[in-house]
């Protein structure tokens, strides 16, 4: 019995010492955070996972902020890349979706205004009117696995090419195991799983007018972006001109500070918060996407919600 008593005392020693070594070996996991610079933008990344969990995340947001800026940088004139092919795709899909609304043949309005030169100018009628004639996703067509851009059209992917980005990110991390996290590029995000208190995100709104919040977003795994009139903008005489161009008129869209969109993925968040700052009724627009809404806030100040409700606390 005392044999059998004392192999029966080394298998359990054994097992728990076993038990103990596998636990005590294991990588811990904690939150790290970091910040990335992304397109002049500063980004935020927040993970739970371990330290070697940590790094390669670091190192595939890194890839894929780079390949974005590669592709769809001002600069950028691939139209053969099979990332290009595809965002264009998704992006055609939101221009007739918007009835135009998004479009990303702004380009040449952009230029004409002074914001890629950073020269801000109000441009004189005819020179608006001749650049409408370059402005419509129609005009482009693909061919043999290539985007056909006629001359004169220049295409703008800043309110699409962010989100894609930040979605690409997020599904490289979710691919090496990673099931909290957050990735915040200036303002266009996604959140999953839980945040460290084990509680929703809580996503903080701009106010377009003073410093601070606007309100408070609290979800999980899901998408934010925002279009603002506050981002880029120059002043004459008392007018505020914007970024946010209105497709057919050729002049900044009007009646909106600053609309948020949120929903599954930060591509179509990205589009569709330009396409309902740039209608006067999204209504029609979101029933398409019934799983996005938007918090507008109009030309006075006052807060207007579209589309799926979230839980949204306004704090003024």
């Amino acid at each position: 019995m005392r044999k059998q008593s004392f192999f029966f005392s080394f298998f359990l020693f054994s097992l728990l010492l076993t038990f103990f070594l596998h636990w005590s070996c294991r990588p811990t996991a904690r939150w790290y955070d970091t910040s990335l610079l992304f397109f002049d933008t500063i980004c935020d990344l927040k993970i739970y996972g371990s330290r070697d969990q940590f790094a390669l995340a670091v190192d595939e947001v890194r890839k894929t902020f780079a390949r974005a800026e590669r592709f769809f940088s001002p600069q950028a004139n691939d139209y053969q890349s099979p990332e290009v092919r595809e965002l264009f795709r998704r992006a055609k899909i939101i221009y007739f979706d918007s009835e135009g609304a998004f479009d990303l043949t702004v380009g040449l309005l952009s230029d004409i205004w002074g914001f890629r030169s950073k020269r801000y100018r109000v441009p004189e009628k005819d020179e608006i009117k001749r650049a409408l004639t370059y402005i419509g996703m129609d005009k482009i067509q693909e061919r043999g696995g290539q985007l056909i851009v006629p001359n004169g059209v220049i295409l703008d992917w800043g309110a699409i090419a962010k989100g894609w980005a930040i979605d690409q990110a997020f599904q490289a991390l979710k691919n090496i195991g990673i099931d909290r996290g957050f990735i915040n590029a200036g303002g266009d995000l996604i959140c999953w799983g839980k945040n460290p208190d084990n509680q929703a995100w809580r996503i903080g709104i701009k106010h377009p007018r003073e410093s601070g919040f606007l309100g408070v977003l609290e979800i999980a795994d899901l998408a934010v972006a925002t279009s603002g009139d506050y981002q880029r903008y120059f002043e004459i005489k008392g007018v505020r001109y914007h970024h946010i161009f209105n497709p057919k008129t050729g002049f900044p869209a009007r009646g909106r500070q600053s609309v948020t969109v949120i929903g599954p993925q930060a591509t179509i968040c990205d589009a569709l918060a330009t396409a309902v700052f740039v209608l006067d009724d999204p209504g029609e627009l979101l029933k398409k996407y019934p799983e996005y809404g938007a918090i507008i806030v109009d030309d006075h100040g006052s807060l207007i919600s579209a589309g799926k409700k979230f839980t949204f606390i306004p704090l003024k």
